[in-house]
């Protein structure tokens, strides 16, 4: 066994999440609810998720926006600006002195928020606080408190700040910071959770093992996006007659990544395995998506957490010796709920 496998620490998921884990392992397709099918079969994941482009509703990050429809220029505008910004960060010196210990994912999230955002007008910057996750209505309430007056974006601003700024109206406010939210946040949050994942699963790491091997089999373990959603549409049924002509289609990475017919010790954290393995085109494994609809953050994601990686693994830290066992919630981000990072 690699010594990055011998890390074994208790991993608790949510009931509903274990439950899927236990009794759908190996399933290509099974019924969750009188409307809705879970697929976790590589070939018919493959198949509904080519049958059609996602709607607008189904899209996680750019679905309508304040009653608005976000069209896919200005959904590309706000990605192009938020890479330009995630460019320009990964440019900047790596800090000697910056103390990463702490609870994870929040000590992640604050570092790059401040390293991306740090420069923003601070009612932009406090759109990146996690407490804002709590409910949909406290993030509508800062957002609409803090539209009331212009923005001024300075020159150390990012360029989806500057972005942001350009609105007019009060109106036009609500959706621009709208919008700054729904791009920027996921940045931060996708990353300092995906770290945290990986340090829960297999720090200290193996000196041979690379960070980009590490992120490859922590995306597999705990796939960011964990589910998949296909509102009920007419090409299912006829890929497949399981699937009634009223049922939403659940696809499942969090159950194909660890199918038994596809990997080897398919529970075990091993980051060696990508040495052979190519991670584009792998049935099965969608940490990203399919790919005739992948992430557009994916390319920042990566870079992102690799630098954070060679930070934490420079710094010689690792999950505190007294953490015993981590909890992963139900939500849409999937990821343990708190780590707490040490040093060695």
């Amino acid at each position: 066994m690699s010594s990055t496998a011998r890390h074994v620490r208790p991993t608790v998921f949510a009931p509903r999440l274990q439950a899927l884990l236990r009794d759908h392992a190996g399933d290509d397709l099974f019924r969750l609810d009188a409307n809705t099918v879970g697929v976790a079969g590589p070939e018919l994941m493959d198949r509904i998720l080519k049958a059609r482009p996602a709607t607008e509703t189904e899209r996680p990050t750019f679905k309508p926006l304040l009653g608005r429809s976000i069209a896919r220029p200005d959904a590309l505008k706000s990605m192009q600006a938020i890479g330009r910004d995630v460019r320009a960060a990964l440019k900047k010196p790596s800090p000697g002195d910056v103390d990463l210990s702490g609870p994870w994912p929040h000590v992640g999230h604050v570092y790059l928020r401040d390293l991306i955002l740090g420069g923003d007008p601070r009612r932009l910057r406090f759109l990146m606080d996690r407490i804002l996750e709590l409910t949909p209505k406290l993030t509508w309430a800062v957002i609409t408190a803090g539209a009331l007056w212009p923005l001024r974006a300075g020159p150390q601003a990012s360029a989806i700040a500057a972005a942001t700024a350009a609105a007019a109206s009060y109106r036009e406010r609500r959706y621009a910071m709208g919008m700054y939210r729904r791009t920027a946040a996921p940045v931060c949050f996708t990353i300092s959770t995906l770290v945290a994942n990986a340090l829960w699963l297999g720090a200290p790491f193996d000196d041979a093992v690379s960070n980009r091997h590490v992120l490859y089999e922590t995306l597999r373990l705990l796939p960011p996006s964990w589910n998949i959603l296909r509102n009920a549409s007419p090409e299912y049924p006829a890929i497949d007659a399981r699937i009634g002509p009223a049922d939403d289609v659940l696809i499942l990475p969090l159950v194909s990544h660890r199918a038994p017919a596809l990997w080897s010790d398919p529970d075990e954290f091993l980051p060696e395995r990508w040495e052979h393995l190519n991670p584009d085109d792998l049935p099965g494994y969608l940490p990203f998506g399919h790919k005739s609809e992948r992430c557009w953050g994916q390319h920042m994601v990566l870079p992102l957490a690799e630098m954070f990686l060679d930070l934490l693994r420079k710094q010689g830290v690792t999950v505190s010796p007294q953490q015993k066992v981590a909890q992963v919630p139900l939500a849409g981000l999937l990821g343990v709920a708190e780590v707490q990072v040490a040093p060695l």
